[in-house]
């Protein structure tokens, strides 16, 4: 390492879990550069809550990428910048492969040409598409059904010959759903457009939608609806910092799933929702999507085992609470 406090530079770190891994890091005592077009990201939180340096720039910029690395001895990359809309991929998926696969290559290429050859990726649970078993283990089959998942998988495949060919070795987190806010309620999720349910349930808390929707009662669960394993946003931003020290120490490639290895309902979410915010919320049950598998749940054991992770905040209501907290703040 260059010295005594690690230098990382975090792309799409004004972003949600991005943001929150920033924060992890700097509470850590890392040293962290942000990179990020802020196409979704958010300057006012960088500045305001994370007051670290930010670049405002875009990975597919070779001029950029090798000014940054020329100026500045980091230590690693953490890869964080990706267009994630499922639905958004399947109409465009031009955008997905340019961003996600080329902006990810270009990256890389200039870390090599840097030296730099400890590299943390952002990868999702929607490379295995619809799963054969649950809980997920790493070695699931990957089959994504949507070009996001396939973008992903691409990179992932990408690091696997990087580290054959030029010995750049590579952490891939594989999440599943991401959800809630630092529990200080300064930092938290916030998309345009938000298509994710919890944030779309204490909206409508809020005030600021009618209803949240529930697509399909009819799925083989206890209450009918689909059951998701909902995974703090600050227990994903401790696994990257144990990621990052792993590589740091001369871990070999890896890869994780991030999971709590247990899952919640719409419902579920729904019923606890009404009880943490103490609101009425409306909810209009709708026709299944395309798509949308009964049961997604990740096994996290991998993760426990090799790098010490603890999940810290597991409980719906937890998640619930602190996310919450910062839909009051963010909303007022």
């Amino acid at each position: 390492m260059s010295s005594a406090k690690p230098t990382i530079l975090v792309t799409g770190g004004a972003g949600y879990i991005g943001s929150h891994t920033v924060l992890a890091l700097k509470r850590a005592g890392y040293e962290i550069v942000i990179l990020d077009n802020l196409v979704y990201g958010h300057r006012d939180l960088v500045e305001k809550v994370l007051q670290v340096e930010l670049v405002v720039g875009d990975t597919n910029d070779r001029t950029l990428l090798d000014k940054l690395f020329t100026t500045r001895a980091f230590d690693a990359v953490m890869h964080f910048s990706a267009y994630a809309y499922v639905g958004e991929s399947v109409s465009d998926p031009a955008k997905y492969y340019r961003n996600n696969v080329i902006g990810t290559i270009t990256l890389l290429e200039a870390m090599l040409a840097a030296s730099i050859k400890n590299f943390v990726f952002s990868s999702t649970c929607a490379t295995y598409g619809v799963p054969k078993e649950v809980p997920i283990p790493e070695d699931h089959p990957q089959n994504p059904i949507n070009p996001y998942g396939a973008t992903k998988l691409m990179v992932e495949r990408i690091l696997t010959d990087f580290d054959v060919a030029y010995g750049l070795k590579s952490v891939r987190f594989r999440y599943f759903n991401a959800a809630g806010a630092d529990p200080s309620g300064n930092l938290g999720e916030d998309h345009n457009p938000e298509t994710h349910l919890i944030p779309l349930v204490l909206q409508t808390a809020l005030g600021l939608r009618d209803s949240v929707s529930i697509f399909g009662t009819d799925y083989p669960t206890p209450d009918g609806t689909c059951i998701r394993d909902y995974i703090h946003v600050s227990d994903l931003a401790d696994a990257h910092i144990l990621g990052l020290e792993y590589l740091l120490k001369g871990g070999d490639s890896a890869v994780f799933n991030l999971g709590n290895g247990s899952g919640f309902s719409v419902r579920e979410v729904i019923d606890t929702a009404i009880k943490v915010t103490g609101k009425e919320i409306k909810a209009i049950e709708c026709e299944r999507r395309p798509g949308d598998p009964p049961s997604l749940i990740g096994s996290g054991d991998k993760a426990r085992q090799t790098l010490g992770w603890e999940p810290k905040y597991s409980s719906i209501e937890d998640i619930l609470t602190h996310a919450w907290s910062w839909h009051q703040k963010r909303h007022k």
